[in-house]
């Protein structure tokens, strides 16, 4: 049974008899089409009734097979992309310039004139400016194929990720893998992959400066809204291409590709006709300018020479009209267009040089043109690894040997294996209170690397854990009942835990800054403290 809604000038399918729980076996329906895959609406209905809708489940998300058959109908999650355009194209396209063609009429003269004028030399102006030309053209072609090829590498590299549940499993999969009902996954410095109706959210804050170009972080939840808002106001979903800017959350995709909102922009971005740099104007001014000079004067000399001359045969006229062409062509400036080429390959190179890639020549003045950048970027790039090297507790420092995220590495106290005693109890607390006050999680892939699914501080914690020289901590000795994440304001993160191996204690975890909490601290562990954790 299908309801067709209009809610703000967009028509949405809804399809729920047809849709059963994946907990119960059921079958998929099918959707109309692609750009109508979506909940528009999704902040004004509850949570439940978007899960069952789209056939998803709170807990578990969707099944493989689920995910697969939905991947293979709905299509890649990815904004629609112009197609490739031949190497043809951009070698004609340096040929769509005024002065070009100023030139190229210029040459075919010189050749017109030169074919009907007998004895006359070979027409050495035709052939130096068509070699101009097409030694301008060539330039401009060979450096804009390489920003394309430059601006294409960079994009395989900057693809994201997105964690989610399916089969009940966490996973961290490509962004453009996920499908409607997957369940997502958000936390602290993730990039949001699709367009999500939150399930839950706890001290979430959402930078959605993307859509709406509010600077300052927004809070979300999970609350249904009641009425229709403008989409700055929409606290309970969360869209692709914005990015988490602090604390954690779950939701449910309800849009992906180009229908969400990020798509409602890059629909825009097709339509909108392309404009043309400062440059590009000017030299079409010019180019436009000399073309009537040009035509005006030539036009001039040769009426005067006309009149001014007794004209007896046809081949008085042809003379004639080839010093008109003669000074046409010497009015117009060949050099030019190779001039303008140069220098700005001379910039585009410099650009190169210090890590910045321009995709096309002229654009090379328009960022000249401008006065001031303003970027909140620290100008570096890593790989998002976080690593601990060293810890200081009250008996001493030790130092964590081996990098990156695979659990292989020693920790050492005064260049030696750390032994028990009251630097090993002060770390084994320190790590693994670490490790529960945290979402990361830390899984082997097939080739053998190790990854971290989520923030990559709090992964550390895990892999530091791994290198202890102590008895492996039980998965399910602790059960997560509730949560404080870490704020700007609050400077630290609490986990309440139950430990099921001491009579289901409960244990407030905390961590953050020094500063901050050592003003919550009372007492100095002792070993009695060791071996409860241990």
């Amino acid at each position: 049974d299908c309801t067709l809604i209009r809610r703000r000038n967009c028509f949405v399918i809804w399809i729920g008899a047809r849709y059963s729980s994946p907990s119960k076996g059921g079958e998929i329906s099918e959707l109309d089409e692609r750009g109508k895959r979506c909940i528009a609406a999704a902040y004004l209905e509850d949570v439940e009734t978007i899960v069952r809708e789209l056939g998803s489940d709170t807990r578990a998300g969707l099944s493989s097979a689920q995910a697969q058959l939905r991947l293979s109908r709905d299509g890649a999650n990815e904004l629609r992309t112009q197609p490739v355009k031949p190497a043809w194209h951009y070698l004609l396209a340096q040929f769509r310039d005024p002065l070009v063609y100023l030139l190229l009429v210029a040459v075919a003269i010189t050749l017109v004139t030169w074919l009907l004028v007998e004895g006359r030399e070979w027409p050495v102006d035709a052939v130096v400016i068509t070699l101009i030309v097409l030694a301008n053209a060539l330039l401009g072609f060979i450096q804009e194929t390489r920003s394309q090829r430059a601006v294409a590498a960079l994009a395989k590299l900057t693809q994201t990720t997105s964690s989610i549940i399916r089969d009940g499993v966490l996973s961290r999969i490509p962004s453009h893998q996920l499908v409607i009902g997957d369940l997502l996954v958000l936390s602290e410095g993730d990039s949001v992959g699709a367009d999500a109706r939150l399930i839950q959210a706890n001290a979430l804050r959402v930078l959605e400066a993307s859509l709406t170009g509010e600077s300052e972080a927004v809070s979300k939840n999970a609350v249904r809204l009641r009425i229709e808002v403008p989409l700055a106001e929409r606290s309970n979903v969360v869209f692709k291409g914005t990015a988490i800017a602090q604390g954690s959350g779950l939701g449910v995709i309800t849009a992906i590709g180009m229908a969400t909102e990020l798509g409602a922009i890059a629909h825009l971005l097709d339509v909108t006709p392309e404009e043309v740099t400062p440059l590009q104007k000017e030299v079409r001014e010019i180019g436009r300018m000399l073309a009537i000079a040009v035509l005006v004067i030539a036009s001039f000399v040769v009426v005067a020479v006309l009149m001014l001359t007794q004209i007896h045969s046809v081949d008085d006229v042809l003379r004639v009209l080839l010093l008109g062409v003669s000074l046409a062509v010497a009015a117009v400036p060949e050099g030019l267009p190779a001039v303008l080429s140069l220098v700005l390959a001379f910039g585009v190179q410099r650009m190169a040089r210090n890590k910045a890639i321009i995709k096309q020549l002229s654009s090379v003045e328009t960022l000249g043109s401008a006065s001031v950048i303003c970027t909140d970027k620290t100008g570096t790039l890593t790989r998002s690894e976080m690593t601990i090297q060293q810890t200081r507790t009250a008996s001493g420092n030790v130092a964590v040997s081996g990098v990156g995220y695979a659990p292989q590495g020693q920790i050492h106290h005064q260049d030696q294996p750390m032994t028990c005693g009251p630097v090993h109890s002060e770390n084994v607390l320190l790590l693994r209170g670490g490790s529960l006050a945290g979402n990361a999680a830390l899984a082997q892939q097939e080739d053998g690397t190790w990854v971290i699914q989520g923030d990559p501080t709090e992964g550390a914690f895990l892999v530091a854990e791994r290198k202890l020289e102590a008895p492996p901590r039980s998965i399910e000795r602790f059960e997560r009942v509730a949560e404080i994440p870490f704020t700007s304001d609050r400077k630290m993160m609490s986990a309440l835990v139950i430990d099921h191996e001491h009579n289901d204690e409960r244990l407030l975890i905390s961590k953050g800054a020094p500063d901050v909490l050592l003003q919550h601290c009372t007492q100095v562990p002792s070993a009695t403290c060791e071996r409860h954790w241990c």
